[in-house]
């Protein structure tokens, strides 16, 4: 096995378990992973975003987190706002609801975020950030030439 892909068999069994412990955490709460992920990221997004937005910095497709951010506003956890740079891509906001229940799930796997800063420390928390922001952009660089490609092979032209 290489080393590019151990760290991907290392990614995929670390996002397994922190899906599945986020499930357990915040099902309490009334949340899912999946909910509780997009909520963090209308909460930690620099600015107002959208669900284009949100799926693309996730890896998700946009259908998958518009039904999220949907059953979010069904829930009062979030609300749509006019987007002034498109008409049709409304920014997701979160209500004080959403923010409340956020924060509820960052206090329900603190527990854990702190076992995870004692057991590796800081430095190679930071160190392993950097790497898979590094790897996003390898990987996101890598589609968007095959996709450019004409002669993709894995692209089936009449799909």
């Amino acid at each position: 096995m290489t080393e590019a892909r151990d760290l991907a068999m290392a990614v995929f069994a670390a996002n397994g378990r922190l899906v599945s412990a986020g499930n357990e955490l915040v099902e309490p709460l009334g949340l899912t992973s999946a909910w509780w992920q997009v909520l963090a990221a209308v909460r930690y997004a620099p600015a107002p975003i959208s669900v284009a937005s949100i799926a693309r910095n996730m890896g998700l497709t946009r259908q998958a987190v518009q039904r999220i951010a949907d059953l979010l506003a069904a829930q009062g956890l979030v609300a749509f706002a006019d987007n002034p740079t498109h008409r049709r891509a409304k920014l997701v906001v979160l209500t004080a609801s959403g923010l409340a229940a956020v924060e509820g799930a960052e206090k329900a796997v603190a527990p854990i975020d702190q076992a995870i800063a004692e057991r590796i420390g800081t430095e190679q928390i930071r160190q392993a950030v950097a790497t898979l922001r590094a790897t996003v952009t390898v990987i996101s660089e890598q589609l968007d030439r095959s996709a450019a490609s004409p002669s993709h092979p894995g692209k089936d032209p009449a799909r």
